[in-house]
């Protein structure tokens, strides 16, 4: 889609700060962190919301959550503990319309969140 920021970052028009990189996602770090380490973790294939994840392809689910755990290893989360996220919709807080995890730690995190 090519209104959808992160559709570009697959296609390779916006460059952001990669972590990881696999045939099925894309991770990178938050450019507006809520924590010390903030990244967001994408499937390269456009899908709006949590709601719209295919339910014929559970491979997909499973390669975003071993994206979030590849991803808090790189940010040397693993040990102290990381949070994950997943807004879907306008009163969650999902802004970009792009199904995306976030990866939040290197702090004590609070709760409720929100």
């Amino acid at each position: 889609m090519k209104d959808c920021i992160f559709c570009r970052m697959v296609a390779g028009d916006i460059k952001p700060r990669t972590l990881l990189e696999t045939d099925r996602i894309l991770a990178f770090h938050d450019i507006h962190p809520q924590a010390p380490a903030h990244a967001l973790v994408i499937p390269r294939l456009h899908i709006a919301t949590l709601d719209d994840l295919p339910p014929d392809d559970p491979e997909l689910a499973g390669a975003l959550f071993q994206g979030v755990r590849q991803v808090a290893a790189l940010l040397g989360l693993s040990a102290s503990g990381y949070r994950t996220v997943i807004n879907c919709r306008g009163d969650s807080g999902q802004e970009v319309y792009h199904l995306h995890l976030h990866v939040l730690g290197g702090r004590k995190l609070g709760w409720p969140p929100g």
